[in-house]
């Protein structure tokens, strides 16, 4: 996992070093930078050392010295690639980022519908640029200009300050200096099978969650999961654990959450290597601005699951360098309870669609800035292209189920054996609930913004459309921490602006 950077129209290596500064938190091993030698362009590269911890630095250079790749994130069948290429390319690392400049070297543009994996990675090629970000958006991207040169980098924090516009590079796309954007992938608009075989489904399903996790385990580095003890963190923990020796677990929350204690038996049960951090309200008022710092928004509902990322990422990065999480099981098996409130079985399924084509900048962006604001690199097993695909597939009658509704039944049928039965079918809590920090934050804020006080704030930004005191107090904090707060505002994404 790595930040990357760069500025193609013309040279600037300062302002691209600049922009490495602000982002080295994402790459403190390393850092490089590409200036290219007709003058079209700089890239940087800050590196998170996870494969090839060695010889893997970046840029990593082609056939030709005006050939060169820098890349965030992992490719997943880089091995096969790397396999399939070597008659016809001279690898000078292991490094799964070379994977893809070789592949471009065979294929072209091609190449890019051919990686398995979370990236966003820029090529250079002579007077020419491309650029590409993951199906889902997993790893990030923005894009902006400057005296019409094409600038681009990992966080907006490092684009900001240099761009009065900016945008974020649309997931499951790629840019290419002469032909513009172009589109490679949208999350499956399919029509459940409801004559499927309910037995033969929930197979289906155990066995696409585990080779998804398996995929990820892939690493040179310590890897470990976050376990809330939950059903998704506690899904993916077991998986892991059959294949890892020794597996570190991670759990955050307030003295007597019940995250904590559901997270000791799942550990237990496991046997995982098992770290808990208990949160204060005096560490999360001390650490808010740093928290909303790396997180790059203001939103309510992103900040308070950001609080318990934070600090169990922090934890982690003292053990680990990857970090397995639970993302997106909720979205593909109608995992938040407003779920249960679409009535009309398609009105759902379209709904699950869109909420998964929406993590990119909602949960998938907390989980990348609180990993990698510790330098960390978490990886989402459950937002696998085969995953997604399949949980397309599943009848929404079978995500909720019984009355009262069960969420996520066929998730809990597949794995009820693999854990205690009070972990399979305990009920939702989101991140936020289960660690207790939404009651703490409660009390915390309840002395930082009365309602009056915050109606007089919302009048100040009616174009930010701010619901509560709690919001008001975490934009007010937005704004003094970001120099041009005005340009990454106009990033932030509303979890709660849902068309259902």
């Amino acid at each position: 996992m790595c930040g990357i950077t760069g500025i193609w129209g013309q040279t600037n290596p300062i302002l691209v070093k600049s922009m490495m500064d602000s982002i080295a938190h994402r790459g403190p091993d390393a850092e490089g930078l590409y200036v290219s030698p007709n003058q079209s362009g700089n890239l940087g590269h800050r590196r998170l050392s996870i494969m090839d911890p060695k010889g893997g630095d970046q840029p990593i250079y082609g056939e030709v010295p005006t050939r060169a790749i820098i890349a965030n994130g992992e490719i997943y069948n880089f091995s096969q690639l790397r396999s399939n290429l070597q008659k016809q390319s001279d690898f000078v690392t292991s490094s799964d980022s070379e994977a893809i400049l070789r592949l471009y070297e065979d294929r072209g543009v091609s190449a890019i519908k051919e990686l398995d994996g979370m990236y966003a990675f820029a090529i250079a090629d002579g007077d020419n640029l491309l650029v590409a970000r993951d199906p889902i958006g997993i790893k990030p991207l923005y894009y902006g200009e400057i005296e019409g040169a094409w600038v681009f980098a990992s966080e907006l924090k490092a684009i900001s300050q240099h761009c009065k516009n900016v945008k974020e590079f649309p997931p499951g796309s790629y840019y290419h200096s002469d032909k513009g954007f172009s589109t490679f992938y949208s999350v499956p608009d399919l029509y459940p099978d409801t004559n499927i075989d309910v037995e033969a489904l929930i197979a289906r399903v155990r066995k696409t969650v585990e080779e998804s996790v398996i995929k990820r385990l892939m690493s040179d580095v310590p890897l470990g999961a976050f376990l809330s003890g939950g059903l998704d963190s506690s899904i993916i923990a077991a998986v892991a654990k059959q294949h890892q020796q020794e597996l570190h677990t991670f759990s955050v929350g307030i003295g007597d959450s019940r995250d904590l204690e559901a997270a000791r038996k799942v550990s237990a049960h496991l046997g995982t290597i098992h770290h808990e951090y208990v949160i204060t309200p005096e560490e999360v008022n001390a650490k808010l601005p740093e928290i909303i710092y790396y997180l790059e928004s203001f939103d309510q509902d992103l900040v308070r699951s950001a609080i318990p990322c934070y600090f169990t990422s922090r934890m982690a990065a003292e053990y680990v360098k990857v970090i397995l999480t639970g993302e997106g099981a909720d979205e593909l098996f109608a995992g938040y309870t407003y779920y249960k409130d679409i009535p009309d079985e398609d009105v759902l399924h379209k709904e699950l669609r869109r909420s998964v084509s929406s993590l990119h900048n909602i949960n998938l962006q907390r989980v990348d800035r609180m990993t990698m604001a510790h330098a960390i690199e978490g990886r989402v097993p459950f937002l696998d292209l085969n995953m997604i695909e399949l949980g397309q597939q599943i009848p929404a009658n079978l995500k909720l189920v019984g009355e009262p509704l069960v969420e996520k039944w066929i998730l809990r049928k597949a794995f009820e054996d693999m854990l205690p039965s009070e972990i399979v079918w305990r009920k939702k809590e989101q991140f936020d609930e289960g660690s207790g920090t939404v009651d703490m934050l409660e009390e915390l804020l309840s002395h930082k913004m009365t309602e009056a006080q915050a109606r007089e704030y919302q009048a100040k930004h009616p174009q930010i459309k701010l619901r509560s005191p709690e919001e008001c107090f975490y934009h007010n904090i937005f704004i003094d921490v970001f120099e041009n707060s005005e340009v990454v505002s106009s990033n932030v994404a509303r979890w709660s602006e849902r068309p259902v």
